[in-house]
């Protein structure tokens, strides 16, 4: 079968569980190929927990300064690959850097790209939500390698034990007169929390939590539920959450098995990061709020009065005090 180019997503220590979703959604395809960009040492560290999840192959590109520029490494590192194999598909993650990186490499082929991919068949058709979540189209490419940026949390991680082959990938000099320079990084403030992009569960607040000291509600129902916390636009314009949070259009796009919106009307640009969600659950006041056009479940009612409710409910039939 042929290869199927996944670039890993990782903080160094640990692969992001959207690569895992990369991997089992590359295997409709042919043989998953991992393709990692790191400094020297990364690839020792990681292979294990690739091969786990099926990697055939690990196309390793380490260098020092990998990291200190933003999307370029990548670039390099997945054409290098695709010129060596000539893979059936490039699959990347659809976050902010991933979209940059399959545009990027697209350009590089002169091939065809695909933004916000939720599925995938074994003809390479994809699923895409477009226009803000107006519609769901089927699409593929017609001209050359398939670049695919697939939404996360659209496929399920499956662990697939394999010896994966290694190659070692070595990157051309990068220009950094024509690149954007990575100058720091902070870790992100999530506490205990899964990753937003990441959890099963996700419990959002938007203007209706009235204030930052209402997200305490969101929070605690995320808590209970084992959950990450989101919020919408409005929430993060006003200042009640921070932007990292953000979940629409102009923020991250989930799909978790379980998506609970708490005071949120559901703006298109908000529906348009959430409705892929596997089961929704909806709580306004206002009964004609456009987010229970997309919710399986709809209540109705004071969110400061059902929320804690459904919290305690859940914490006594999960045994916690």
């Amino acid at each position: 079968m042929p290869d199927v180019l996944v670039l890993v997503d990782h903080d160094g220590e640990r692969v992001h569980q959207t690569t895992y979703e990369l991997l089992a959604a590359a295997r409709r395809l042919g043989d998953p190929a991992a393709v990692l960009v790191g400094t020297p040492g990364t690839a020792a560290r990681l292979r294990e927990s690739l091969a786990r999840h099926g990697a055939t192959g690990v196309y390793a590109a380490e260098s020092t300064e990998a990291g200190e520029f933003a999307g370029s490494a990548a670039v390099d590192a997945l054409q290098l690959a695709a010129g060596t194999v000539a893979p059936a598909a490039v699959l990347v993650s659809a976050t902010t850097d991933g979209k940059e990186v399959a545009g990027r490499l697209a350009a590089r082929l002169d091939t065809g790209v695909l933004i916000d991919a939720v599925d995938l068949d074994s003809s390479g058709t994809v699923t895409q939500v477009v226009f803000g979540g107006s519609y769901t189209v089927r699409s593929e490419v017609t001209h050359g390698i398939p670049v695919i940026a697939l939404r996360p949390g659209s496929f399920e991680p499956e662990e697939r034990p394999a010896d994966p082959v290694e190659h070692e990938l070595v990157l051309p000099p990068i220009d950094s007169a024509a690149s954007a320079r990575v100058t720091a990084r902070r870790a992100a403030l999530a506490g205990e929390r899964p990753a937003l992009t990441e959890a099963s569960v996700v419990v959002s607040g938007g203007r209706g939590v009235a204030g930052a000291d209402g997200f305490k509600v969101v929070e605690d129902l995320a808590d209970a539920l084992g959950g990450a916390v989101g919020a919408s636009r409005a929430a993060v314009d006003a200042g009640y959450y921070p932007h990292q949070y953000q979940v629409g259009q102009t923020g991250k796009s989930v799909s978790p098995q379980l998506y609970i919106a708490l005071g949120i009307s559901g703006a298109i640009q908000h529906l348009a990061g959430m409705q892929t969600s596997k089961t929704i659950v909806a709580v306004n006041k206002d009964a004609e709020a456009p987010v229970f056009g997309v919710a399986d479940y709809g209540v109705v009612g004071d969110l400061f009065s059902v929320a804690p409710q459904l919290t305690r409910e859940v914490a006594a039939r999960r045994g916690v005090a």
